[in-house]
């Protein structure tokens, strides 16, 4: 159990922990300039500008790539790591969000005069392209500023 306060010195996963929370936060202010609303769902849900998945995994194999070096197996295991994920975010887990909103729409117009009790399947699953572009940017620059902050 001595081992696990040592988590809390990881600079690398902290910064891209950071990076994560950074973007879940900035969800807020860019819902309400977009939609001249706001919620505090937006903090706890997958999906929106900017994805907080690929701020977590660019600042990741930055710092991997910063602490390790960028020629490293280290930085090469982060950055497909980070391919995976951010591919996911914005193909995979986009495609079932499409699918989500269709069956919602069927299930609308089969059921729009009977009583249906199944609950809608979740539609913002995903990322559109410039989402995770913004979301990767977000945390290399995260991961750039605070290991500045270091040296």
């Amino acid at each position: 159990m001595d081992n696990f306060s040592a988590v809390f010195q990881n600079h690398i996963l902290i910064v891209a922990l950071v990076a994560c929370i950074t973007a879940q936060l900035l969800k807020i202010p860019i819902d309400l300039i977009r939609y001249k609303k706001t919620s505090l769902r937006s903090l706890f849900s997958a999906g929106g500008m900017p994805s907080a998945h690929s701020a977590l995994v660019g600042a990741l194999a930055t710092g991997v790539g910063q602490a390790k070096g960028w020629d490293s197996s280290e930085f090469a295991i982060a950055c497909l790591f980070a391919v995976i994920v951010m591919y996911d975010a914005a193909g995979v887990r986009q495609a079932a969000g499409k699918q989500a909103r269709i069956l919602n729409q069927i299930i609308d117009d089969m059921f729009q005069e009977k009583e249906f009790s199944e609950e809608r399947l979740k539609e913002l699953l995903g990322h559109t392209p410039v989402q995770v572009f913004v979301g990767l940017s977000l945390g290399i620059v995260i991961a750039f500023f605070a290991n500045s902050q270091l040296v």
